[in-house]
């Protein structure tokens, strides 16, 4: 139960990282804060990212026994293209489940359909290795720190959202 807990924290606390993060990136580029369809303060997509980067991050660093470097390597890989693929299924599920495009590659230079760009998967596995070395342990302090009763609501509001969001 508590792993459930600690990966129930850091899927609200990563998807609101991620709603600053795109938020603060639209707020200059587009001059208005926006960030994925639902109506609270969450992009669960960036959760979910930082989820499969801290279960299989700890998974290859148990069963490698390899330099820092090497290990480094292959979680870069992995996470880049398991990254790329939460993306592409996030487009595909946002716009069928939803009705709308958010984000659209076909102007990239590199892009597999709208979805999936060459140079978006490379900052995805950029952004995994600095979670992992730099974020995660800051979030791990904070997230012992997080109440039952806060993670419950949170859930309970964020459940919320997405039956209001999909009506």
């Amino acid at each position: 139960m508590v792993i459930n807990m600690y990966l129930l924290n850091c899927f609200f606390i990563y998807s609101f990282l991620g709603f600053l993060l795109e938020g603060s990136f639209t707020l200059i580029t587009k001059n208005h804060f926006s960030s994925g369809i639902l109506y609270g303060p969450w992009t669960p997509v960036y959760g979910i990212g930082a989820i499969l980067t801290i279960v299989i991050s700890k998974k290859i660093f148990k069963k490698m026994h390899q330099s820092k470097i090497i290990e480094t390597t292959i979680i870069f890989i992995v996470l880049t293209i398991v990254l790329t693929l939460i993306e592409w299924l996030g487009g595909i599920l946002i716009e069928t489940l939803f009705h709308e495009t958010l984000w659209n590659y076909k102007n990239y230079k590199f892009n597999i359909g709208k979805y999936i760009s060459l140079e978006m998967s490379l900052i995805w596995g950029i952004i995994s290795i600095f979670i992992i070395y730099f974020i995660k342990p800051i979030i791990d302090k904070i997230e012992t720190k997080i109440p039952k009763h806060i993670t419950i609501f949170l859930t309970i509001l964020f459940i919320i959202d997405l039956i209001i969001t999909s009506l």
